[in-house]
């Protein structure tokens, strides 16, 4: 059901790009509004992840490089991935006290997963197991480019949005439209709309990913274990997350700030560990 939930919400973003491209430009606002999403969705789908570790200068786990990290988590994640049948991902360390994890990769076949030294310090190697299985789930069902669609036609509608109520539109008829009010409307409704829906898709990807953590690591509370320890953490020492990849991580980095459900990127915690804990 999230993978159906997942695929609607995607046609229904997709949908409102193109509404808004002509809303504001008809028919060309239209081609407009294609050619941005399939030229931000190609820089996504290639250099994402070279960003994502770049911006917490994650490094690389080697037997040359952070040895003792790789002689602890390598055997856990090479385990799990040839338990799920995905290739070895490469493994990074983010130079971070506050726990938490992420993976990323455009495919199973370029896929990476990044620790941050405050988990590996944190957590037990059945923790690790459940945090790992689930960063993996996200491989696996290639949610990496699922959120990173979902993020660049976000970005997208928000740009066509304050494109054309700074510039206007070439053949748009005004009267049909609302004229200026309804520009405004959409100014705000269209980016606002995005948003949520992206929101949704990050939230049903993370409780799929969830799922794959119970089912092949044949124990749901080593992740409900972890998620505890991870929200008790975080809460504590936020980790310094920039919006942009903040959906990334296995539990939201907490700002310091309460947000509201709808505009988070992951379920509640406690929902999260009661729909584990039916799994048992």
């Amino acid at each position: 059901m999230n993978t159906v939930k997942t695929v609607l919400l995607l046609g229904v973003l997709s949908g409102l790009l193109l509404f808004l491209g002509d809303f504001f430009g008809g028919r060309d606002g239209l081609y407009i509004g294609l050619i941005l999403a399939i030229g931000m969705n190609f820089f996504s789908y290639f250099f994402s992840d070279k960003i994502a570790l770049a911006t917490y200068s994650a490094q690389p786990v080697t037997p040359e490089q952070n040895s003792s990290v790789y002689v602890r988590v390598y055997p856990i994640v090479a385990g799990l991935a040839q338990r799920m049948g995905i290739p070895m991902p490469k493994l990074w360390l983010i130079p971070d006290s506050s726990p938490n994890a992420f993976a990323t990769g455009r495919n199973p076949q370029h896929a990476s997963v990044a620790f941050t030294a405050g988990i590996l310090q944190t957590m037990n190697d059945d923790e690790i197991e459940g945090v790992v299985a689930h960063e993996l789930g996200h491989v696996l069902h290639r949610d990496i480019l699922i959120s990173s669609v979902a993020a660049t036609i976000a970005s997208a509608v928000t740009f066509l949005a304050r494109m054309g109520m700074f510039f206007g539109g070439g053949d748009r008829d005004d009267d049909r439209r609302g004229g200026g009010i309804g520009g405004l409307l959409m100014l705000i409704l269209a980016p606002l709309a995005a948003l949520l829906i992206q929101m949704a898709i990050s939230r049903s990807r993370e409780l799929d990913a969830d799922s794959a953590s119970a089912r092949y690591t044949g124990n749901p509370h080593k992740l409900i274990s972890a998620l505890q320890k991870l929200d008790a953490y975080s809460r504590r020492q936020p980790l310094e997350a920039t919006p942009a990849t903040a959906h990334l991580f296995i539990i939201q980095p907490f700002t310091g700030e309460s947000l509201m459900r709808l505009f988070s990127t992951h379920p509640s915690t406690a929902e999260r560990v009661a729909r584990l804990e039916q799994m048992s």
